[in-house]
């Protein structure tokens, strides 16, 4: 069961939407290796809009990943990647439906 969430929107900067992309896919690999991840999934939104949104059973899980690889990359791309900040909300999961 989960119980927290993330949903991270992301806007590329001008030209750099295939390597949003790739970021992201990349991202992957290194979620794959935190146990407290539950599902993680990379979006598109729009045309240079990206998100990222992730499960998990419980606060510690969360806090886990937010000083994880992926967080450790986010913030060393962001820079270069994006137009503005990435926008980080922490949600609730009221509810929730998984694969076993």
């Amino acid at each position: 069961m989960v119980t927290k969430a993330l949903f991270v929107r992301l806007e590329a900067k001008p030209g750099s939407e295939a390597d949003v992309e790739s970021f992201l896919r990349g991202g992957l690999s290194i979620v794959e290796q935190e146990p407290a991840t539950t599902a993680w999934f990379a979006v598109r939104i729009g045309l240079s809009t990206f998100g990222i949104f992730d499960a998990f059973p419980d606060e510690a899980g969360r806090q886990a990943h937010l000083s994880g690889g992926v967080a450790q990359a986010l913030k060393a791309e962001a820079s270069e990647l994006f137009s503005e900040p990435p926008s980080i909300q922490e949600i609730d999961v009221l509810a929730s439906k998984l694969p076993r």
